[in-house]
């Protein structure tokens, strides 16, 4: 068994790992940036070291500082995670040339599925159903539009090297061809180095179906079953579930099946995910179902397949890379129960899912269920990564029991000052469609008006925060709170542009409401969301869509303007695209009116809250 393993990685997923080598008796090694210093997984670790300045590209994307890192600190394997270098077999390669233990496939393994043309040709010699697409040498955009003509709309682009619904794009019509091409190249190189795309027909009852398969050095392979990752929003996997709802024992023998062989193909060693995409319009059906790509790792949502086995797979992982056999064959493998987990991000739904990052002066995330999470109370979600706080995961003895358990614990959320999306998660799970597994990708995108939580308090909740608002002043807490003063109490709140005062009558009991009180403000959390009531003299609320000021949402850079001043635009035209936490961000015009100002050009890079753009009604 490997002795001592660094972690070439941070988050959540570094703190899973140590989590696992310390229970086998495994010495820990944390990498960390400028940023991580402080982080949880450093602080867990047995030991770290560090590698370089905040940016990813110039710390936890330089392979010859972990490479050293490991080395100085004694370190026989590393384990990449997922994202940063997981996927690199450039890397895999450098770390076996150093003589350390790579717990993964081997590289020629991530070479042979890494790029999605080239696992795709691969499959098809295979004999694997694939997707209608173009996979071709010729990236000359009047190609690839002759190409997308030819399949016909809607297309997807993709970035051969993308992963994370980065690098992807849906096209409509022809007249959107181009600008998506060219979005879609500028995310995929920035985020991953190579700009090279494919074409996928997009199949317009889509349902994301991937397949958990595990190899050893032995010759030995499984699988894990199933997941259905159908919950998506801009291609990220918001809610995953094992196993698939509706997929009957034939259709999941005959995936399952195709996945095992598919590791096969390419001598494959360690945790590995087939995913394939499924026609959903008449039920799950292995002739409908379609090989899409091979993610060569381990995934964001391997809580589930670990709840509905009893495995820990990230100890199948460190035993595989340790050059034991896989711990269980095929047929002592079995499913129990159901598993949901939903991705808690720092991001706010009521302003287009904008990342929210700052410190986490509150953090509070219950006892309930399974969370695995990277940050504590007073840590800060920094603009540099992935706005993922948490991952929440709940077992039941089937479907309905899962998702009551999961709305539980997402009602309990209580985050501030940084957003959630744990309303929106919650909203997404209590849907009658979602409960009765009417699934596809589009799920999100055609019910985002009611999926996102109306973020305007009711009457309740204004009588909820002044009963706060006056047991701050009064008592120490809300337990067993009745006011019965000679003349009804009163506060004074705001909450945005709206201001009263709210009597509250002395022969009424108030139940506790979960939030608190400082001098400034009442907070309180319900149903995964948040509301801010001011209590100074006037409402305070910054610049931003109300008064037509664009305002950066985080440091960033500016990588397209689409207007110029004195341009006369439309409410939901984008005016410019900032890119930001690894993804690219549309900002759009607030209302219809003219660019009165605008401050910043392509290529400028701009701090959180500065002025972009201001737009003036007409």
């Amino acid at each position: 068994m490997i002795t001592s393993l660094l972690i070439a990685n941070r988050g959540e997923i570094a703190c899973r790992v140590i989590r696992t080598a310390q229970k086998l008796g495994i010495r820990t090694v944390a990498v960390y940036s400028d940023a991580d210093a402080q982080a949880l997984h450093v602080r867990m670790a047995d030991e770290a070291v560090h590698i370089g300045p905040s940016p990813a590209r110039e710390s936890y994307l330089v392979g010859e500082r972990i490479i050293a890192a490991a080395k100085e600190s004694g370190a026989v394997a590393i384990h990449p995670g997922y994202g940063f270098l997981s996927e690199n077999a450039d890397f895999a390669q450098a770390v076996l040339d150093a003589g350390l233990v790579w717990v993964g496939p081997k590289p020629a393994s991530i070479r042979a599925m890494g790029l999605k043309d080239a696992a795709k040709k691969l499959m098809a010699e295979a004999g694997v159903p694939v997707t209608p697409g173009y996979m071709g040498d010729d990236q000359a955009p009047e190609r690839l539009k002759a190409e997308a003509d030819a399949i016909g709309y809607p297309v997807l682009i993709k970035a051969v090297a993308g992963g994370g619904g980065k690098g992807m794009r849906k096209v409509d019509a022809p007249a959107e061809f181009a600008d998506a091409l060219d979005s879609c190249r500028r995310e995929a190189a920035s985020s991953f180095g190579n700009d090279v795309v494919l074409l996928e027909k997009w199949i317009e009852s889509p349902r994301h179906i991937e397949v958990q398969v595990f190899g050893d050095s032995h010759g030995n392979a499984v699988h894990l079953f199933e997941r259905d990752c159908s919950l998506q929003r801009r291609h990220q996997k918001v809610i995953e579930e094992a196993p698939a709802p509706g997929m009957d024992a034939a259709t999941r023998e005959a995936v399952c099946g195709a996945a095992v062989r598919a590791a096969q193909a390419v001598n494959y060693e360690g945790a590995g995910t087939i995913e394939f995409i499924a026609d959903g319009s008449e039920g799950l059906r292995a002739d409908r179902i379609w090989f899409m790509e091979m993610n060569t790792r381990l995934q964001v949502e391997h809580p589930v397949t670990e709840e509905i086995t009893g495995q820990d797979l990230v100890e199948w992982q460190l035993r595989v890379a340790s050059g034991e056999p896989l711990p269980k064959r095929q047929d002592e493998l079995s499913i129990s129960g159901h598993a949901i987990e939903a991705r808690l991000y720092a991001e706010d739904p009521s302003t287009g899912f904008l990342p929210s990052t700052g410190r986490l002066d509150h953090f509070d995330l219950g006892e309930e269920g399974r969370i695995e999470t990277g940050v504590e109370e007073g840590d800060a979600i920094s603009p540099f990564y992935d706005p993922m706080i948490a991952k929440l995961v709940a077992h039941g003895d089937d479907r309905e029991e899962a998702i009551d358990a999961l709305a539980s614990m997402l009602d309990g959320v209580e985050v501030w000052p940084v957003r959630t999306n744990a309303g929106f998660l919650c909203n997404c799970l209590l849907d009658e469609a979602f409960e009765d597994a009417e699934l596809d990708t589009g799920f999100i995108a055609r019910r985002l008006d009611t999926l996102v939580p109306d973020n305007e308090p009711d009457d309740a909740l204004w009588r909820a925060a002044a009963v706060v608002a006056l047991a701050a002043e009064d008592q120490p807490t809300l337990a067993g709170f009745r006011l019965n003063a000679p003349s009804a109490p009163s506060a004074v709140l705001s909450f945005g542009a709206d201001r009263r005062r709210i009597l509250l009558d002395d022969a009424e009991e108030y139940a506790p409401a979960s939030g608190f009180a400082d001098d400034e403000r009442v907070v309180l959390f319900e149903g995964g969301q948040v509301y801010a009531f001011d209590r100074r003299a006037r409402g305070s609320h910054a610049g931003g869509v109300g008064s037509g000021s664009l305002l950066a949402p985080m440091p960033g850079k500016v990588t397209s303007v689409d207007v110029a001043a004195g341009e006369r635009v439309e409410k939901g035209q984008r005016l410019l695209t900032l890119e930001a936490m690894k993804m690219e961000h549309a900002l759009l015009a607030p209302f219809d009116g003219v660019v009165a100002e605008l401050n910043v050009e392509a290529g400028a890079q701009v701090q959180v809250e500065a002025v972009l753009a201001r737009v003036e009604a007409e």
